[in-house]
């Protein structure tokens, strides 16, 4: 679909400047990694070849028997019997002596009827965000070949969670900025192109509906109901929707007397044609200005109420979850250095990306 003179306006202006460009490029390959998190890190692997067939651990769920075992539970596929079920095609002496069997099939020395090898494609780093990591020491482990940022305080790896938690994090923030801008505009609309009664009604149930304490009503409803991500979500926009009101309503009280809308409605133009194709577009220069404020607003809140025990699910990955960690075992700096880069670089990114998106639908703005 080709784009509109103007808005390839608008994307020339935003290439040229290089910061908001790249940092877009960085931010989308790094998002567009982490929704392939399954894939990076997992304790399942990727792909198992077994007598001649192609497994999907990752995907699908397979019990123990799929591979010879006994039990009808999923498998265990860094269990040495599992892992010498795989190899040797289910071969009966895997229960006795798995390790030995495994070392002979690897050194090219097994040999029995009726042998198949077979092989397991493991990810990259072989850990999900809630896999206990079986290496000796006390937790907090520092970082080394097997854990590249260490692990935290239950033992779990801290790059699976650091991958699974970004992933977590932008997702919650699209789907809460998405849905809390819908909103905001629409209200803000309404109120500036309609004015009197309407406008004066609304503007006394933001007031009211802004001074009210969300921190706490979350913290309640979360302690009725349960911690879950849509409940969240749902909260965070009933809350948050009021942010855009204010400049939405400004631009279109500034416009709603302006020529050209006076000439729409002379010709017999909707209301709502005149609203969001004639004005809403002059009025998105000061929406964009507001977003990148909405954004890290909104990852900010998730972390602040995961730092505070009262955001997701315990068993969610989660950054503000790793900074309580951080806080908490001030003997592993690895964690704080993780935690504070992780954000820094995350909002940084986002922000200069918001930066050269304001600038691009600013008709003054031009670039050399």
């Amino acid at each position: 679909m080709a784009l509109s003179p103007l808005n390839q306006r608008r994307w020339r202006n935003f290439k040229r400047n290089r910061r908001a460009y790249w940092s877009l490029i960085i931010f989308s390959v790094a998002f567009f990694i982490s929704l392939f998190a399954e894939v990076i890190a997992n304790d399942k692997p990727i792909l198992v070849s077994y007598r001649g067939e192609i497994f999907a651990p990752v995907a699908k769920f397979y019990p123990e028997t799929a591979f010879g075992g006994d039990f009808k539970t999923e498998a265990d596929y860094k269990d040495p019997v599992v892992q010498c079920l795989i190899a040797t095609g289910g071969v009966e002496g895997c229960f006795d002596e798995p390790e030995e069997i495994i070392d002979a099939v690897a050194a090219g020395t097994y040999a029995e009827d009726g042998f198949e090898k077979g092989w397991a494609l493991w990810p990259l780093i072989p850990y999900s965000f809630d896999t206990p990591v079986n290496q000796p020491g006390a937790a907090p482990l520092p970082p080394s070949s097997h854990n590249w940022l260490g692990t935290d305080d239950r033992k779990r790896d801290v790059v699976a969670r650091v991958i699974y938690g970004f992933r977590l994090s932008i997702l919650f923030t699209l789907i809460v900025t998405t849905l809390a801008s819908v909103i905001g505009i629409i209200a803000g609309a309404i109120q500036g192109y309609f004015g009197g009664w309407i406008d004066l009604i609304f503007q006394r149930v933001i007031e009211i509906w802004s001074s009210t304490p969300s921190l706490y009503i979350i913290i309640i409803l979360f302690a009725i109901l349960g911690r879950s991500f849509w409940l969240l979500v749902f909260l965070t926009v009933l809350f948050g929707w009021t942010a855009l009101v204010g400049v939405v309503r400004a631009e279109f009280l500034r416009a709603r007397n302006l020529e050209y809308v006076r000439a729409a409605k002379a010709l017999g133009v909707s209301n709502r044609v005149i609203m969001f194709r004639h004005m809403l577009p002059n009025a998105m220069v000061a929406t964009v200005t507001m977003l990148p404020f909405i954004v890290t607003g909104t990852i900010s809140t998730l972390a602040g109420l995961d730092f505070l025990g009262f955001g997701l699910p315990s068993t969610a990955p989660s950054l503000g979850e790793l900074t309580l960690q951080a806080k908490q075992n001030l003997q592993a700096p690895w964690l704080a250095f993780t935690a504070f880069f992780t954000f820094a670089i995350m909002l940084s990114l986002l922000v200069f990306i918001f930066e050269g998106v304001r600038d691009a639908f600013d008709p003054r703005k031009t670039f050399s």
